[in-house]
């Protein structure tokens, strides 16, 4: 299989499970602590990741700037990213919060044009410009919808939103050093930076809440987002940046809100509005843009490379 296919498979398949939390995060929070279970979720996931990263490579070496890089990730997309998507699924929908995560190429595109100048044609900014419509439409249900919201929709979607710009954040620092660590060695990192960072928050929660009444299901759910969230999804992702650009990432994150609204209908049992679905339709069309933008620039780029051999 075509290398560059293969990774984009990969990122795919890590969306899918990334959505799939967003459902399983709304049912955690229902009785479980965000800090408490980010801490375990973590734990679990280095307890995997640091046994096998020293037999297959080793005690690696990084740099100052590599350390630094890889806890900006964990501060991004495991700390924060975790905060504003749990605490926002205690006060919205997960259907509406995977929808709002259907965002996510637009804001990966605009952080890559900041970031790391990738170029941001018309296509691109039509494109975030439709994303951000989408979210305004999502919110404006309200009182617009007889569709049940959450406690605090928008007080929910605001920190969904939150989590929206961490993972951008953890993307783009992802794509920042995936040339120069390998998949393995950054998964196994940011989830140590994992359970120091949520650590003190989390034994405070412990002290407070009964771990022996925990059910089953709440154990299943954490080990879920261990061993499948954070291990598995993490380093098909890292393997998938390695080989394809930021931007090409942002279009394929796409499949998480898919993943997450359709596993909110099906398992939720959630449903849709007039307003979620002209929502919805707007960030798909985002998403379409920007992709097709990409696709664009990359004939533009073989072309100019196939002139510049020929002369």
């Amino acid at each position: 299989m075509n290398q560059t296919i293969s990774a984009q498979l990969k990122i795919m398949f890590a969306m899918v499970i990334v959505g799939s939390s967003v459902v399983a995060g709304k049912m955690l929070v229902e009785s479980f602590p965000v800090f408490l279970a980010s801490e375990l979720r973590f734990l679990i996931a280095a307890l995997i990741l640091v046994p096998m990263l020293l037999k297959k490579e080793g005690i690696p070496t990084f740099s100052k700037k590599e350390v630094g890089i890889l806890f900006l990730q964990a501060l991004s997309g495991v700390f924060l990213f975790s905060i504003f998507m749990l605490y926002g699924l205690m006060y919205t929908t997960a259907m509406e919060g995977g929808i709002i995560m259907s965002t996510l190429p637009a804001v990966v595109a605009l952080m890559a044009f900041i970031t790391l100048k990738e170029k941001l044609t018309r296509l691109t900014i039509i494109g975030i410009l439709l994303a951000v419509g989408g979210t305004l439409a999502i919110n404006t249900s309200g009182t617009l919808s007889d569709v049940e919201r959450g406690v605090a929709p928008l007080l929910g979607n605001l920190l969904i939103i939150g989590a929206v710009i961490s993972e951008a954040l953890f993307i783009i620092f992802g794509k920042s050093i995936s040339q120069r660590v390998s998949p393995l060695a950054i998964s196994t990192m940011v989830s140590v930076f994992g359970v120091v960072l949520f650590l003190p928050f989390a034994i405070y929660e412990a002290t407070r809440f009964p771990l022996t009444d925990v059910s089953l299901n709440d154990w299943l759910i954490i080990f879920y987002f261990g061993v499948v969230v954070t291990v598995i999804a993490f380093v098909l992702m890292y393997q998938g940046i390695e080989k394809v650009p930021a931007s090409t990432v942002g279009v394929l994150t796409g499949v998480l809100p898919i993943s997450a609204v359709l596993l909110s209908a099906l398992i939720l049992k959630e449903s849709f509005s007039t307003f979620h679905v002209a929502g919805m339709g707007l960030v798909l069309a985002a998403i379409l843009l920007i992709s097709i933008d990409s696709n664009v620039e990359k004939k533009e780029v073989a072309s100019l490379k196939k002139k510049k051999g020929i002369s």
